[in-house]
């Protein structure tokens, strides 16, 4: 067998498997990163799902899993297998720029919660992943460092803001990822590249580190081809942590042992009635509305759910997240760290600041800050920010009263399959569409997962399936998750590791 055959073997492997194989000695962790890193090489210059590639960090992380092997040391459940880190988690050994020019080259002093966790886990990070600057968009257009493609179509786009991560999953140059999901930036992505993507619990994964954008939403969660795999990630991240005054302080669900037995036997899953309709393409509705049949067929009860003010959930969304967001960035003012632009002595702090402002912040971010700077405005800020505070707690508590009825809800991910790159480049509001299905759980705090549900019939591109368990509850995801996916895998086989799309 011939390196390059090797090489596409191993890519193919799932991380569980991965892992497995580094366990039993049947694979090394080197023979493993290098073949990701070929394969990086390979077509990353196509897909643009890397930012920064850290070949000689990653390699020397595989090494010492090997030498932990040598020594007889017990391995962890996911050591010496391959992750793709989105570039909003700090490392102290790579640039984190958050998709920004105002952060080019910036080396933070100290790892984020979850990268210090999949160090201590031996997890290899390959590098860090494209994204809309500051996590703000839903196409991954937004980075200023160019826009990463859809593997199923590179002329498309692999969602966002974490599209980066998703794409390096779909084309095969990570078995795991990491992601952030603010309005939807974990699902959404996985969705449109037929890949696995959870939004924890709210607090259920340390923030600490992780570049903030709106704090009241953001949420780390993880990124896989499989349930499983997701689960392993979701399990080695997870945990409270006393540098985030917003964890959860309380044992992490039981994940694994959900995906390792899925089932719905006896399960009644919810189906919201204001999440199809106008907007949404006829091929996600099908695909939908076949794994909902799916569903009942595995034993699961299906509960028509009526939430009306989950129809509000967009426009709350695009006035608190504008509203943080402009608190959180008025510490990039060129003080501090990062760009500093017009310091030639003549010229005062605040020109400074505002000239590196100017210079350093793309167009949507500061689309975001200044609609949220108005919002929080003397004699606005009740009737912008504080009503949309009040929407979310009606979302909050119609969520509490859906699950009085049901163990989890299902929906389309997003409305559509991934659109062309610059289409609604021009059109914030159809981008901001993208998210209708995905808002409410950020705004509730809930934890959700997408899963593949198939391609859509008109233009043969993947469909997600949203999957929303209450607080805490994370282990209903995986639960249900994994029984569907082996129902699809067994009946029509898997959307990505059998009909990968060629690069």
């Amino acid at each position: 067998m011939s390196d390059h055959e090797k090489n596409q073997r191993i890519i193919r492997l799932t991380a569980a498997e991965i892992a497995g194989k580094i366990a039993s000695g049947e694979l090394t962790a080197v023979e493993v990163t290098e073949a990701h890193l070929a394969r990086t090489g390979a077509v990353d210059e196509k897909v643009h799902a890397y930012l920064h590639l850290d070949r000689e960090g990653a390699l020397a992380q595989a090494r010492a899993v090997d030498e932990k092997r040598a020594r007889g040391e017990k391995l962890g459940p996911l050591a010496g297998v391959p992750l793709a880190l989105k570039d909003i988690f700090t490392t102290t050994d790579m640039p984190t720029t958050v998709g920004s020019k105002i952060l080019e080259g910036w080396i933070a002093p100290y790892d984020s919660t979850v990268t210090r966790k999949l160090k201590a886990a031996d997890v290899v990070i390959l590098g860090k992943t494209n994204m809309d600057e500051f996590a703000m968009g839903s196409s991954t257009e937004n980075s200023a460092y160019g826009p990463t493609g859809n593997p199923w179509d590179l002329t498309r786009i692999p969602g966002g803001s974490g599209g980066g991560s998703s794409a390096a999953l779909a084309s095969f140059q990570a078995p795991l990822a990491m992601g952030t999901d603010t309005g939807g930036s974990i699902r959404q992505p996985a969705a449109v590249t037929g890949t696995v993507g959870v939004k924890p619990t709210y607090g259920g994964v340390s923030r600490y580190g992780m570049v903030a954008f709106s704090s009241s939403l953001d949420q780390g969660g993880p990124c896989a081809r499989t349930v499983l795999d997701a689960a392993l990630l979701h399990e080695a991240i997870a945990g409270h942590d006393p540098l985030d005054s917003t964890s959860i302080d309380a044992p992490v669900p039981p994940v694994v042992e959900a995906a390792r037995n899925g089932s719905v036997a006896g399960m009644r899953v919810g189906v919201v009635k204001q999440f199809r309709g106008e907007g949404y393409q006829a091929g996600v509705l099908q695909r939908f509305d076949e794994s909902v049949a799916l569903l009942r067929e595995l034993g699961a009860e299906i509960v028509e759910l009526d939430c009306p003010s989950f129809a509000l959930g967009l426009s709350a969304y695009y006035l608190i997240a504008p509203s943080e967001c402009s608190s959180n960035l008025a510490r990039f003012d060129a003080m501090r760290y990062g760009l500093r632009v017009g310091d030639d002595g003549t010229r005062s702090a605040e020109d400074v600041t505002a000239l590196t402002r100017e210079a350093g912040f793309g167009a949507e971010v500061k689309r975001r800050i200044i609609l949220g700077t108005y919002a929080l405005s003397s004699g606005y800020y009740d009737a912008y920010y504080g009503s949309a505070q009040k929407v979310r707690t009606l979302i909050t508590q119609e969520f509490q009263q859906a699950f009085d009825q049901v163990d989890v809800i299902v929906s389309p991910t997003t409305p559509t399959t991934a659109f062309p790159i610059g289409e609604r480049v021009d059109d914030p509001m159809a981008m901001y569409l993208m998210d209708l299905c995905t808002i409410p759980s950020n705004l509730a705090g809930n934890a959700a997962m997408s899963l593949p549900c198939g391609l859509a019939p008109e233009d043969n591109l993947p469909v997600g399936l949203q999957i929303i368990a209450p607080a805490t509850k994370d282990d209903r995801l995986y639960k249900v998750g994994a029984a569907v996916e082996a129902a699809f895998v067994e009946r029509w086989g898997h959307p990505l590791l059998e009909e990968a799309p060629s690069l």
